[in-house]
């Protein structure tokens, strides 16, 4: 019991302040109002009963309370017997102020024990006030008979309904919540005399219907075998709505004095349950972080070949699925497993507080299941992750460019086969043998044009070998094909140059024998060739792929496009005057009557072949526009979703680094209770969570932006991978921060620290944080331990800080530091405290027998014992006897004493 402040001021009456919030009257006993009549009459019995019960013992009793302790030397003797002391020797006068002197000793002596009396003075017992003598006698009974009832860290009144509540629980019909009408049926009685004397009452035969019977038989019973004098009428009891709540308690205080003596098995039983039910608690605990633990590093283990794997797909559909596997991955199989992980340092760090805290041995888990392990094995997830999403994109945009060399080279090989189809033969053709002298230098001249058409095809073939080997450097998957076919084209083209020169040489030796040359057919091929080759490029250019991923490279194909179109003017004109000189040869035939054979002898071009190609031309020219305006259409679109994603990512990203930081502060920072500071992290924690379909949306972006292949953003510098790092750091944080509050909110319970004294923790910590992130240097925490008293040698500081630093990371956490705080200054049970409980069990013996275990402990603890207690090897010792002592030792990590 605390010990008691107490002042007295003396003025005929007592005036006492008390520190014990039941011991001080639940009433003023004013002198103005009257007791309720059927409560007065249940006191005056009770209180009368429980004088007398005390009174006998020296040979003496009251008959009227109010009128034998005028005189006060009933009530000095009274206070004799119950304390064992000896008061004052009284006034053995008949006088009134004898009287009063008789009764200021018994008050002096009431007040000098801690008591409060109010309004209570020597007079008014002196001049026989009923209600001031009663409240007198209650006092007494309140300090002598209640106060020092202690049942689990609980006093007094609150002592004494908790060990009725917890003697009554088991019987059915019994409820007891107070000291009135809890009692009113009679079985709350019965069950108490059962529950310690079950040989005294047969309590299946007791009705709820009966409280009459039901409280005479606990009277009759309790005065015949318990020495306890009959306080109470049942019919009082019965028809009171509420029965007086002193009554009851004087009459109920005197049950648990009576059967004090029991208490103590009962107690050393508690003590084991508990002690049990953390041991139990603790391994459930393990199991389930080996399991946890095992599962994760199961899902790590078959990850990792996974993201390891670099085998790239031949086709861009293969590698989309494959880039839309990793997003799935992202998005639904690895945050579970972030939080599986979150949750597996918190129960660990949980498990670990929990053990420190029952005083035992650190958990070790199985090899290779550390906390470390599991950390690692998730670092090397997270290197192997980081490259793959990299490399997927490297590959599909290596694909996309694949794709789009191979449509070229196609194209090219086309354009260059359908140009060179027939030209062996015609180069091989000895047609000059037989010719004329026209024919032969037509032919001449022809072979000179055909020379100029094959050096305007020397750039075509050396694009298509420059496309074949880009192809190949990029690892085209039917890189065989292209080879073949470029070879093929190679192959030809020197032959064409063999076979050229060797026609030319052909001609040049005869052309001694030609002199006729018809000019403007000449003139005719010379200029038709070059323009032919330079509507066929127009045509290649206009009908030619491109790839753009901005607005601003499809600016510069426009601008390149309307280049061309400008040149449109001056290429008509050259058309015009190449079908001028046509038209001119048709004038000069007509005019002179000359039959042309209608071929023209030195260039297989017509004019209707330009024409034809000029109409194509100018056909494709709107084509080509349209091509242009629709990738500035699908280039703007990428540009909006560019600017979608980064408006909120600007927003996002800045969000999370300033939830971040106010985090951080928050557990430093926060003032009032460790409920409090819970409450506002849990706030935050939600907040957070609400906050999550704003990343699903910025999720849904970013799906919009790769699907539509745009590589880059100019308008943030926040990607994706950033985001969701941030967001699962942020989940992280203040999951690790609640976890750090539970854990103090834990030791503070487990070792009955103040919240005051945890705030003085706090502003001392606080003060020597200097750096303000949640940890001190040893300099300052030295300093720290010193401003609160401590004389720190530097052997002991090293001891302190193997304590609080076990890990030798060079500072010291707010949870440390509280670890350390509680331990210099709570109490723990030890092995010894259980073993002397287990001692208490087995009546001094060394072992214990399984009947006495479940016999006085709850069936599981009991079987809990049973099962990991080894057998008992000593002389004397009955079969089946049980070592109490090592299974003691062995749950605080010890060996036996």
């Amino acid at each position: 019991m605390t010990a008691v402040e107490t002042q007295i001021t003396y003025t005929n009456s007592y005036t006492i302040q008390h520190e014990d919030a039941y011991m001080t009257q639940e009433e003023d006993w004013d002198r103005d109002l009257l007791l309720d009549p059927a409560w007065e009459k249940q006191q005056r019995k009770t209180f009368t009963a429980w004088c007398n019960s005390h009174l006998r013992k020296a040979g003496t009793q009251i008959e009227n309370i109010e009128e034998d302790f005028r005189n006060g030397l009933k009530l000095m003797l009274l206070l004799e017997v119950i304390s064992g002391e000896r008061l004052p020797k009284p006034d053995k006068g008949k006088m009134r102020f004898h009287k009063i002197a008789n009764v200021n000793k018994a008050l002096d002596f009431i007040c000098s024990k801690g008591v409060k009396l109010v309004s209570i003075g020597a007079e008014e017992i002196v001049d026989g006030n009923v209600k001031m003598t009663l409240g007198m006698i209650w006092t007494i009974i309140l300090r002598f008979a209640i106060q020092d009832i202690s049942v689990e860290e609980t006093s007094a009144k609150e002592g004494l309904l908790l060990w009725c509540q917890r003697k009554t629980a088991p019987y059915r019909n019994v409820n007891v919540q107070n000291f009135h009408i809890s009692w009113k049926d009679g079985l709350a009685l019965c069950a108490l005399i059962h529950r310690h004397r079950p040989d005294l009452i047969d309590y299946s035969k007791l009705r709820k219907d009966d409280p009459i019977g039901n409280l005479n038989t606990a009277f009759e019973v309790a005065e015949k075998y318990l020495d306890i004098p009959k306080m109470l009428d049942a019919e009082d009891i019965v028809n009171t709505p509420k029965p007086d709540e002193k009554a009851i308690m004087t009459y109920v205080s005197c049950f648990y004095h009576a059967f004090a003596g029991a208490e103590q098995a009962e107690t050393a039983a508690n003590r084991i349950c508990k002690v049990l039910a953390v041991n139990q608690e603790n391994e459930k605990l393990m199991e389930e972080y080996e399991k946890l633990a095992s599962e994760l590093l199961e899902w790590i283990r078959r990850t990792i070949p996974w993201l390891e794997n670099r085998v790239a797909e031949q086709t861009m559909r293969a590698m989309q699925q494959k880039l839309e596997d990793f997003r799935d991955y992202r998005r639904v199989h690895k945050p579970p497993r972030v939080q599986e992980k979150c949750q597996l340092e918190i129960n660990f760090n949980t498990l670990q507080t929990k053990l420190r805290l029952s005083n035992r041995p650190a958990f070790m888990p199985s090899e290779g299941k550390m906390v470390s392990d599991i950390a690692n094995a998730w670092k090397g997830l997270e290197q192997v992750e980081k490259g793959y999403e990299e490399w997927l994109l490297t590959e599909i945009r290596r694909l996309e460019r694949l794709d789009h060399l191979a449509e070229k080279f196609k194209q090219k090989c086309a354009m260059h086969e359908a140009w060179t189809t027939g030209k062996e033969d015609l180069l091989s053709q000895k047609d000059y043998e037989s010719a004329s002298l026209m024919e032969i230098r037509a032919l001449m001249r022809k072979h000179e044009a055909f020379e100029s058409d094959l050096a305007a095809h020397q750039d075509r073939v050396e694009q298509i070998a420059a496309i074949a080997q880009e192809l190949n450097e990029l690892d085209y998957h039917d890189a065989a094909t292209v080879n073949t076919r470029c070879q093929g084209i190679c192959d030809q083209w020197d032959n064409l140059g063999t076979l050229t020169q060797k026609r030319r040489d052909s001609l040049e030796r005869v052309e001694k024998l030609w002199e006729t040359i018809d000019q403007l057919y000449l003139e005719f091929a010379k200029r038709a060739a070059p323009f032919n080759n330079w509507m066929d490029g127009a045509m290649e250019d206009l009908q030619d792929m491109f790839i753009v991923h901005s607005i601003e490279e499809i600016q510069s194909l426009i601008t390149a496009h309307d280049q061309f179109k400008a040149t449109l003017p001056e290429a008509d004109k050259e058309r015009m005057a190449t079908l001028g000189i046509h038209n001119e040869i048709l004038k000069i035939a007509q005019t002179y009557g000359i039959k042309l054979s209608g071929i023209n002898p030195y260039t297989n071009l017509s004019s209707q072949d330009i024409s034809t190609k000029w109409d194509t031309v100018k056909h494709l020219v709107p084509l080509r526009d349209q091509m242009l305006q629709e990738e500035v259409a699908r280039q703007q679109a990428n540009e909006r979703l560019r600017r979608q994603f980064a408006a909120q990512a600007n927003i996002i990203g800045p969000w999370i680094q300033t939830k971040m930081e106010e985090i951080s502060h928050v557990s430093v920072d926060i003032a009032g209770s460790l409920e409090e500071q819970m409450n506002s992290l849990k706030q935050y924690e939600q907040n957070i969570i609400n906050y999550k379909s704003n990343i699903d949306k910025l999720e849904g972006d970013h799906q919009l932006i790769q699907e539509s292949l745009i590589f880059d953003n100019k308008h943030t510098n926040y990607t994706m991978e950033h985001i969701r790092v941030g967001w699962e750091q942020l989940l992280t944080t203040i999951a690790r921060t609640i976890n750090e509050v539970e854990n103090q909110i834990l030791t503070r319970d487990a070792k009955g620290i103040s919240q005051e004294q945890l705030n003085e923790f706090r502003a001392s910590f606080n003060h020597f944080d200097r750096k303000r992130n949640g940890m001190m240097d040893p300099d300052d925490f030295r300093a720290c331990l010193i401003s609160m008293g401590y004389d720190l040698g530097e052997v002991e500081f090293a001891r302190i800080m193997t304590l609080v630093d076990p890990n030798n990371t060079g500072v010291v956490t707010f949870q440390a530091f509280i670890d350390f705080m509680t331990r210099e200054t709570a109490e723990t049970d030890t092995a010894e405290q259980v073993m002397a409980s287990f001692k208490i069990l087995a009546s001094d013996k060394n072992y214990i027998t399984v009947e006495e275990l479940r016999r006085e402990l709850p069936p599981e603890q009991a079987e809990y014992c049973i099962t990991r207690m080894t057998r008992y090897v000593g002389p004397d010792c009955p079969s089946g006897a049980l070592d109490y002592i090592s299974f003691s030792s062995a749950l605080y990590g010890e060996s036996d004493l």
